[in-house]
């Protein structure tokens, strides 16, 4: 009875969310709308441009997302498993190979991968926490050194390395986060994806107007546009979106406040490091999947930094 009652209330609550962020999305959207109608004289402006694109990608994000939670656990983890899927494609065009590399490449994609996702499913804490950064870190430089080619050997095993660390371990533990059980009440903590998504999506977005709008002092001038005061308006919304849905969370308002801090601000300083790939590799964005807003890698960095910090200070503090 009281698991009957505990998913009908996470079932309402996910509903009240969506229709609350689709309401926020509409407000994002009609202001850029008004600001257009207010730029006649520059209507092409970049900024104001950029953003309109980045809110109708949200759209989709959101829509996506938002069925994947209310179907249940196993679609979440199959939206999340392809997810990973095409961010490791599109990290390792970017890396250096050999023909050496193909068997470990062919065992990240279709061994790897599927295992950390299938640990999870099977609530297999000890397994998909270790997993990529010891037995997949030691295993597939072995295989590619079986093959006898040494010509860069080193850059190329810590290339994949990084990838599958970034794109298959980090991202994994978006989902991971519905292993997670709070006073026994486990099934409520889908609830902590869309607040973890959400905090952090929005955060990057309002970095991003506050930044063109108001920013001047570049954090990392030959990097990124991104700017101290763009950040501070960013994690400072974040905290705010962050109070406003301390509902769906077990953390209260205060909790739920610094949670949304430090996913915000780990995630924008991830995109740094992902503009600092790009950057070293002479590209502006990972793939072309998403029109006008390049692939997964750019949707997703920022909630790719976030996530395991995220998840494991939830675990450490609120989990039973």
């Amino acid at each position: 009875m009281n698991s009957t009652v505990n998913m009908t209330s996470a079932t309402s609550d996910l509903l009240l969310l969506f229709f609350g962020v689709i309401a926020i999305l509409m407000a994002l959207t009609i202001l850029g709308e008004v600001l257009r109608a207010r730029q006649r004289i520059e209507p092409n402006n970049p900024v104001l441009e950029t953003y309109m694109t980045r809110v109708h990608s949200w759209w989709g994000i959101v829509l996506l997302v938002g069925v994947a939670l209310m179907t249940g656990r196993l679609a979440v983890i199959i939206l999340f498993l392809f997810a990973s899927f095409a961010a490791l494609r599109e990290f390792l065009t970017l890396t250096t190979k050999a023909q050496a590399d193909h068997k470990s490449l062919a065992l990240a994609f279709f061994a790897v991968l599927p295992l950390q996702y299938l640990f999870i499913w099977m609530d297999w804490e000890g397994l998909f926490t270790v997993f990529i950064p010891v037995y997949a870190f030691l295993l597939l430089p072995i295989v590619s050194a079986l093959r006898g080619d040494a010509n860069r050997y080193l850059i190329r095993v810590a290339e994949t390395q990084w990838a599958l660390m970034i794109s298959v371990f980090c991202l994994s533990h978006v989902p991971a986060l519905m292993t997670l059980s709070f006073n026994g009440i486990d099934d409520r903590s889908v609830l902590l994806i869309g607040f973890l998504v959400l905090v952090v999506q929005f955060g990057d977005l309002l970095e991003y107007f506050f930044g063109r709008r108001i920013g001047k002092t570049k954090i990392a001038p030959g990097l990124s546009p991104k700017t101290w005061e763009g950040l501070a308006c960013g994690v400072g919304s974040a905290i705010l979106i962050g109070a406003l849905l301390n509902w769906i969370t077990p953390f209260g308002v205060f909790g739920a406040m610094a949670m949304a801090g430090i996913a915000s601000l780990v995630g924008m300083f991830g995109n740094l490091v992902f503009a600092a790939i790009k950057r070293d590799r002479g590209v502006k964005d990972w793939s072309h999947l998403i029109p006008g807003q390049g692939g997964f890698v750019d949707q997703l960095d920022s909630v790719i930094f976030a996530a395991p910090i995220f998840y494991h200070l939830t675990r450490y503090f609120w989990g039973s």
